[in-house]
């Protein structure tokens, strides 16, 4: 494949992957349409067995997530910028340690998020408590599962 075509397939995930952290973007379906479009050109036996694999993982995701509590964003205080960081420690801590840093980083962000605003550790953990309780368990499993399809193309693009 052509780097040109990999490079507009790469930013298609990664608008996907930050969609996840933007309530109202599908995220998640971005990832999707990214990856089958890179398969409907490869046309690959790993590729369709990657596209097959991560057609299921985020199927699953959403009926997983149809099942979470409801998301009560303005109830605990999450803002746009808590998510910002949020997102950019979950990034932070996948690169650092590949799929599950992604987890330490989210919640990472969220408390220097909140710990650079309240000040103090103890208000700030109480407070990435109940962000988590509220918001990150449903966020959290979409980005993983989302940055798991990111990650897995990518070693398909470089296993090629």
């Amino acid at each position: 494949m052509d780097l040109p075509r990999l490079f507009l397939v790469g930013l298609v995930l990664l608008l996907g992957v930050v969609g996840v952290l933007v309530p109202g973007v599908p995220g998640t379906w971005l990832v999707w349409a990214g990856l089958l479009s890179w398969t409907l050109h490869e046309r690959t036996a790993p590729a369709w067995g990657l596209l097959a694999g991560a057609t299921v993982l985020l199927l699953v995701v959403q009926l997983v997530k149809g099942r979470l509590p409801p998301r009560r964003l303005r109830g605990v205080g999450v803002t746009r910028r808590m998510v910002r960081y949020a997102g950019a420690g979950a990034l932070v801590g996948f690169v650092v340690l590949p799929v599950v840093g992604a987890v330490p980083g989210f919640v990472g962000g969220i408390y220097l998020y909140e710990r650079r605003r309240l000040g103090s550790h103890g208000e700030a953990v109480a407070s990435v408590r109940e962000v988590m309780r509220a918001v990150g368990t449903s966020v959290l499993v979409e980005l993983m599962a989302c940055l798991l399809v990111v990650a897995a193309w990518a070693a398909t693009v470089l296993a090629a």
